[in-house]
């Protein structure tokens, strides 16, 4: 049975993933307050943090039913864009070795840009992090988001014209905020560029739908950065 040492399992994720939470937590609130123009309850969107807990693919599923995609575009949309999680837990597959099946799919599940990255840095010390780090890291995150994403909902309608505040361009400022916090330097650049690429030219040069393009280019992007993961 796997183990993990006892400074480095689940509180030690917890503690250090904190400060990132509530980074998180900020674009959370940002996204409640749109979800909940979008016609989304406080509970419904508690449990879609709880179940999708993902809030690039969560804002940009939203924003297409917003514009009338259908709930079929927007799932896929939303799936496309999270696509990056595959290759994520891929490059951690040691720390789901001898767990049972739903402890490594609750481990998948939890995995996010966040902890999985903290893991990395926290073996790159020299520091035995495993599964019980990455759980750790991964509910406190998950908290953060659905309390704050709740509350952006509450707080959204308590208010009687959340357009006259501006809170239209939240999603936009929500999501190019979490676009930012995705960015990881030079060897995120091709994929990005493949993505935009894509996008673009179905759109602008080819007419094809939005929606659909938006989850083509992020199977592109997707594609690309497994390919030269590979390579």
């Amino acid at each position: 049975m796997p183990t993990d040492s006892p400074d480095d399992g689940f509180f030690a994720g917890a503690r250090d993933i904190t400060p990132l939470a509530l980074g998180v937590a900020v674009y959370g609130l940002a996204f409640g307050l749109l979800a909940a123009q979008a016609g989304f309850t406080p509970l419904e969107i508690g449990v879609m943090g709880v179940v999708v807990y993902a809030g690039s693919s969560q804002i940009i599923a939203t924003q297409q039913l917003m514009a009338g995609a259908g709930l079929a575009a927007s799932a896929f949309a939303g799936l496309a864009l999270n696509l990056r999680i595959l290759l994520m837990t891929a490059s951690i597959r040691d720390v789901f070795a001898g767990r049972q099946l739903w402890q490594a799919a609750l481990g998948a599940h939890l995995t996010a840009d966040e902890n999985w990255a903290l893991l990395l840095s926290a073996r790159a010390r020299g520091r035995k992090a495993g599964y019980a780090y990455l759980a750790g890291g991964g509910l406190t995150q998950m908290a953060a988001w659905c309390a704050s994403t709740v509350l952006g909902v509450v707080f959204a309608q308590a208010i009687p014209e959340p357009k006259a505040l501006g809170m239209d361009f939240a999603f936009t400022a929500a999501f190019i905020a979490i676009a930012r916090s995705l960015w990881r330097g030079h060897p995120d650049l091709l994929p990005w560029l493949v993505s935009i690429a894509v996008v673009f030219g179905g759109v602008k040069l080819a007419g094809a739908p939005p929606q659909w393009m938006l989850a083509l280019g992020g199977l592109a992007g997707a594609a690309v950065a497994g390919a030269r993961r590979d390579g």
